[in-house]
């Protein structure tokens, strides 16, 4: 008697999101496994994401707590639109965007693109980030459920659910897409001009910031949080506040332009991942590169270094000038210095400012700065600067094997790895000093404030060169320049926060000379700041490279991606 045999399902259609979930769980379990260091801290992360969480859910269930209605609607809509600005620039400027499953791994397998972004966004939601904002924001259930009865919590829970969807959509849509765009040179340097422009622009609207809540109008800013309201920065916080006000009518709508923009954005992330997985997109017919006329090994040093000999130390320092130039994660880097070097000289300077306009002399501002306020902008500058080289071997990875083998001395490895980094950086600093000094209308502090650059960024490179040596990490093996491995992201937070304070600590001495100098410091600035920063590189360099000719196969497997 024959068997009826059915036909065989294909495993495309067997795999679900679920599986993206477990897989990711099993890939985060191996991670941790025999790592202490990793789960100790993914514990503190967790911890401060539920203080947070906690805090944020008061703040924002206050309005329902005291009873004050008026304010439901603008903590709502401005609350819920900086959570989801949030969630597009925080991943692209400071932590990155966990990418524990690497899109670019199921290239090979059979599975439609609907199943591939419903997975990966499933297994997305499942981190520490997504709990916390979900905590934090069920404060506006409260709100709602206080003003409006049951209805209108409902509502509110259901907004907020559709809300961190968005917030996590919006995230991997644009470090998708930006990453793909950062594969292009053209759209590279395109981009790093736009990113400065932004930045430039941030500290006025602060500066309009702050000088409108010294006289704030309510009704204005209720008129203000009404229209965002209806953006999908908005609807999905405020749709449960209009149920308890009364406005039933308007929360199906709210709650559709939240599906809408999650939907586009969802698109979006789908076509920049299947572009990332395909591979980079060509940028255009290549150029014919002209015949070298100095030798094959003249062709390896770019420009920048052409100046270097032709020895190990010239040839690391163009090795990784050329990856900094070159490489996704890196240049990503450096259009953010670009962006905090031109953003916190302006919001320190000027944010405590107000300004007044006047029919005669147009736009003015109110107040004045002093060297010691300078002084300290521009060592978060110099310090934010150099804090990018705090894990300098994990962009390297297992490639790191190459130095070990071939037995590079450590000292010699820092004072090239700094000199290629400063080629890019040095320049950058060169212009926020001129800049900044035109825009206070004071050259001639263009010599102390860069002095006081140099010297941060200087001490900035020797502290970082101690902690890239002790507490590097490994970074995800995708094209994805701001993806980072599950816990990684509070590891590169209290790395960099360590950096910061380390190196402030260092740089000192520039802001109390600024203070007890006075006008001598003018001067004094730009000489004593480049001894004091380029003594304190080289002593970095001296002491940490007897660290590293120690660690080499520590910090080969402390990089080194585990599978």
């Amino acid at each position: 008697m024959a068997v009826p045999v059915s036909a065989p399902t294909s495993p495309a259609r067997r795999v679900s999101a679920r599986h993206f979930v477990r897989l990711k769980l099993r890939v985060m379990g191996n991670n941790f496994r025999g790592q202490g260091w990793r789960i100790a801290l993914f514990l503190v992360g967790s911890l401060f994401g539920l203080w947070f969480a906690v805090s944020a859910f008061f703040g924002l269930a206050a309005p329902g707590l005291i009873g004050e209605d008026r304010y439901a609607l603008l903590v709502a809509a401005f609350a819920g639109g900086l959570m989801v600005l949030g969630w597009l620039l925080l991943p692209l400027v400071f932590f990155g965007v966990d990418e524990t499953l690497d899109p670019a791994r199921f290239a090979l397998l059979p599975l439609p693109r609907r199943t591939l972004v419903t997975g990966l966004f499933a297994a997305a939601l499942v981190s520490v980030p997504t709990i916390a904002v979900l905590v934090a924001l069920s404060g506006l259930v409260v709100t709602a459920g206080v003003f409006g009865g049951w209805s209108a919590a409902v509502v509110a829970a259901v907004g907020v659910v559709c809300g961190v969807l968005l917030c996590v959509a919006a995230a991997r849509a644009v470090t998708s897409a930006f990453a793909t765009m950062l594969r292009s040179r053209r759209v590279r340097d395109l981009a790093a001009v736009l990113l400065a422009v932004a930045a430039a622009l941030l500290g006025p609207l602060q500066i309009a910031g702050v000088a409108a809540i010294q006289d704030v109008d309510w009704d204005r800013l209720n008129g203000v949080a009404t229209v965002i309201g209806w953006t999908p920065f908005g609807a999905p916080w405020t749709a449960g506040i209009d149920v308890a006000q009364g406005r039933v009518w308007a929360a199906p709508l709210k709650l559709l332009i939240t599906l809408a923009a999650i939907a586009a954005l969802l698109a979006w992330w789908s076509r920049s991942l299947e572009s990332a997985m395909v591979g980079a997109a060509s940028s255009g017919p290549a150029r014919a590169k002209p015949v070298a006329t100095d030798g094959v090994v003249a062709q390896l040093f770019p420009r920048a270094a052409g100046w270097l000999r032709r020895d190990r130390f010239g040839v690391l320092v163009a090795r990784e000038a050329r990856y900094w130039w070159r490489d996704a994660r890196r240049r990503a880097n450096l259009i953010t210095i670009a962006v905090v070097g031109l953003f916190v000289p302006v919001m320190v300077n000027f944010g405590g400012q107000g300004f007044t306009v006047d029919n005669e002399q147009g736009f003015n501002f109110v107040g004045e700065t002093s060297p010691v306020l300078v002084s300290l902008s521009m060592l978060f500058v110099g310090l934010l600067a150099a804090v990018t080289l705090a894990n300098q071997f994990g962009f390297d990875g297992s490639a790191y094997a190459a130095n070990v083998v071939a037995g590079v001395p450590g000292r010699v490895e820092l004072r090239a790895r700094m000199t290629a980094f400063s080629l890019y950086v040095l320049p950058m600093l060169a212009v926020v000093a001129v800049v900044i000094a035109l825009v206070l209308g004071e050259p001639a502090w263009v010599g102390f404030m860069a002095g006081t650059l140099v010297g941060t960024y200087g001490a900035g490179l020797a502290v970082n060169s101690f902690l890239s040596v002790l507490g590097a990490y490994s970074l995800p093996e995708t094209s994805n320049p701001f993806a980072m491995n599950s816990g990684a992201g509070m590891v590169k937070s209290l790395l960099t926060l360590l950096a910061m304070v380390a190196t402030g600590a260092v740089a000192v001495p520039m802001v109390v000379a600024a203070a007890l100098l006075g006008d001598v410091w003018l001067w004094l600035g730009l000489p004593l700041g480049l001894a004091y920063g380029v003594g304190a590189a080289l002593l970095g360099a001296y002491l940490a490279g007897d660290a590293l000719d120690r660690r080499q196969p520590e910090l080969l497997a402390m990089v080194t991606p585990r599978r």
